[in-house]
């Protein structure tokens, strides 16, 4: 096993295809090696290097895929969302302690703003005309002295937040070691190989993206054409133009590219995918089966957290099943089942825990936040994910929910995905998410919002009748929201606690 990022991508071929975009050249893994000696040597000059911490700002595309790959190699890196506002931009960089900042030629808006205020190096990027995609030239507005040495399997190769719904966001850092051992992980539990080909629409500041999308495929010596972002509309024309083996994205993502499939039969016949991966997020069972339909290729989901460098199970491939509801059997570390209160490994329903090579050292800086999430037990280190889940007897997981976001209705349990899954097999509902209602009895009631497919017509009544039909009473949303949207976090994801704020449903109940 390789444990250093420069490490995974030294066998491959300098003529292989590397990275790729619409409408640029490919940038070859000779040329992504080049690339890495010249950004090395860029931040060195800056005064960045082993052990210093660079953010990345970039809109999403072959450059931050290429900026996080290489940068890694010789610092930090720190991806950033580029949607953040000044304020965020100036919380986010002090908290992780940057001492410089990648920014596209130009940008001159909150980002640069904050970094300008906070005194940082700033690092411009600037791609020269006709160069391959991925491909740019790095100019700083400062010199120093650095570390220069490559960094080891030990030194951190990336920090990143924690998304922070309910409290101040958590800093993961994650070693050189864990990245390389999260991206072969997932290359063994998907047979990469180079002539496989991953469509990348997944925002890069995300582990998903950076892991599952870049560095899998690169550690396979295989190739990433990565989209400006994720648009459905286009979603089928990238296709054409990319000819990828097959994607990986979010469930909300799933659904819209579900939605358009009907109308792209010709792109689907034409570019057929070896496999479709689903994470970050549940995917509804009745969701997995008609992309599984509309795509003639199985869907892996695949289950992560940005504490384990992204993957921790995944359904398997063909020959072995593919089960709807389930995300798969452990995929690279030990992926056990722990008392939810107590210390200790058990049977049944519990807390999930992992451990293993691809697993943070800890939060940085968060003494508690660590006690409360890792304990040793049978000589190993275990870290508690939060969810709730349980194995079945042919090892495959089935995930509950957050423990944060059981619904606790007078004492009764309700499992949110249990009524997301039932609520997405109603014929005209596109997208689902059940969350906890404030009620001044109960304490929670279960409510579902809700977006229907084009031209479809089912109320309230209806959705709550197809439920009650499948599920006990108790689990039956007591209010039913129908939206044109779901508000969703940064990434796409639906984001469950909060909802009822968001949707002014608390000040009702």
């Amino acid at each position: 096993m390789h444990t250093t990022i420069s490490a995974l991508l030294e066998a491959h071929p300098s003529d292989a295809r590397a990275i790729g975009a619409p409408g640029r050249d490919w940038l070859s893994y000779g040329g992504l090696r080049d690339l890495s000696s010249s950004v090395a040597a860029s931040l060195h000059a800056a005064g960045a290097g082993r052990g210093d911490r660079v953010a990345i700002v970039l809109p999403n595309g072959p450059e931050m895929a290429a900026a996080f790959v290489t940068v890694a190699q010789a610092a930090v890196t720190a991806p950033l969302n580029p949607a953040y506002t000044e304020d965020e931009f100036a919380f986010y960089l002090e908290d992780l302690g940057a001492k410089a900042i990648v920014l596209a030629a130009g940008e001159d808006g909150p980002a640069f703003r904050a970094a300008r205020t906070l005194g940082l190096t700033i690092l411009t990027l600037a791609v020269p005309d006709g160069a391959p995609a991925g491909a740019f030239t790095l100019h700083a507005d400062a010199t120093g002295a650095a570390d220069r040495a490559a960094p080891e399997a030990d030194d951190v190769a990336l920090i990143l937040h924690t998304s922070g719904t309910t409290s101040r966001p958590k800093i993961v850092p994650l070693l050189q070691s864990n990245v390389a051992a999260s991206a072969q992980n997932i290359m063994a539990s998907l047979a990469l190989a180079p002539e496989d080909r991953c469509l990348n629409v997944m925002p890069l500041f995300h582990i998903h993206g950076l892991v599952a999308a870049v560095s899998a495929s690169l550690a396979a010596g295989a190739s990433v054409w990565c989209a400006p972002g994720f648009d459905a509309i286009r979603f089928f024309s990238w296709m054409r133009d990319a000819r990828p083996t097959w994607y990986t994205a979010v469930p909300t993502m799933h659904q819209t590219i579900l939605a358009r499939a009907p109308r792209n039969a010709d792109t689907i016949a034409e570019v057929p995918l070896r496999f479709l991966r689903s994470s970050s997020a549940s995917l509804p069972g009745p969701v997995m089966e008609a992309l599984t339909e509309a795509f003639g290729a199985p869907v892996i989901e695949g289950y992560g957290m940005t504490e384990a460098a992204h993957q921790m199970a995944s359904n398997p491939l063909p020959p072995r099943a593919q089960k709807p509801g389930s995300v798969g059997v452990e995929a690279g570390p030990l992926v056990r089942v722990a008392h939810e209160i107590e210390n200790r490994l058990t049977e049944g329903t519990g807390e999930i825990v992992i451990s293993g090579p691809n697993v943070t050292p800890g939060y940085e800086s968060n003494p508690d936040a660590n006690a409360r999430n890792f304990f040793e037990a049978g000589g190993r280190r275990w870290f508690r994910t939060g969810d709730q889940g349980a194995f079945d007897d042919e090892g495959y997981l089935t995930l509950t929910g957050r423990l944060k976001e059981i619904i606790n209705r007078g004492g009764e349990k309700v499992s949110p995905l249990e009524v997301d899954g039932v609520l997405s097999a109603h014929p005209d509902v596109a997208q689902v998410v059940t969350f906890a209602l404030p009620h001044p009895k109960l304490g929670e009631e279960v409510a579902a919002a809700i977006v229907l497919r084009e031209g479809a017509t089912a109320a309230e009544a209806d959705l709550k009748a197809f439920a009650a039909e499948r599920i006990a009473a108790f689990k039956v949303p007591r209010k039913v929201v129908i939206l044109d949207e779901i508000p969703k976090g940064a990434t796409g994801k639906l984001q469950r606690i909060g909802l009822a704020e968001k949707l002014g449903l608390a000040e009702e109940a």
